[in-house]
């Protein structure tokens, strides 16, 4: 893998062969960085990113220079190599081994963006259980969004707080946030 844009652009990172991960696609990050470089200064923002397998995406956010990066993951392989990695190339993030959902439910802190990218074999109920979490423990700031990076197979667009999704290859990435009256 390589990343894409900013300080480390051009990177690669290898990781090791026995860790249980599917990396984002460079083209399919690429795309979503496109997306959210129109919405946010990278430096302004706070990014947790779960299920973070090799911490792909987080490396992206830290190249643009995003300073409070948390990456989420239960497997302990994956959190050593994140904490690696970061620390060669001298990345703010900070990786944590943890059950993904107990760890939704028992944060408090609030992101701008929250990026998951669960095993694409999930069940519906599991995929729900990410936007209710969020959602019910009011981890994203205003403004803030949630991406689901899912198989072009799921479809989540049934979920509370959905918004929209954009396809790239195989990948989509769904897109959840807090929904606003605006009637006044």
């Amino acid at each position: 893998m390589r990343i894409i844009s900013g300080e480390f652009k051009g990177r690669r990172i290898t990781a090791p062969k026995k860790l249980p991960v599917r990396p984002t696609t460079d083209m399919a990050k690429e795309a979503l960085f496109n997306i959210l470089n129109n919405q946010y200064y990278f430096d302004d923002i706070s990014v947790l990113d779960l299920f973070a397998g090799t911490g792909s995406i987080s490396y992206e956010f830290a190249s643009r220079g995003t300073q409070n990066i948390l990456s989420v993951d239960g497997d302990f392989g994956c959190v050593r190599f994140i904490n690696d990695t970061a620390n060669s190339f001298e990345m703010p993030i900070k990786a944590m081994k943890s059950d993904v959902f107990k760890f939704l439910e028992n944060t408090k802190q609030q992101h701008t963006i929250i990026f998951a990218d669960p095993p694409y074999d999930f069940s519906l109920e599991k995929f729900s259980k990410i936007p209710d979490l969020v959602f019910k423990n009011n981890l994203l700031e205003n403004e803030g969004l949630l991406i689901v990076e899912h198989s072009k197979h799921t479809d989540i667009s049934h979920l509370n707080h959905y918004s929209y999704s954009k396809n790239y290859g195989g990948s989509m990435f769904s897109f959840f946030e807090i929904i606003t009256n605006n009637d006044e």
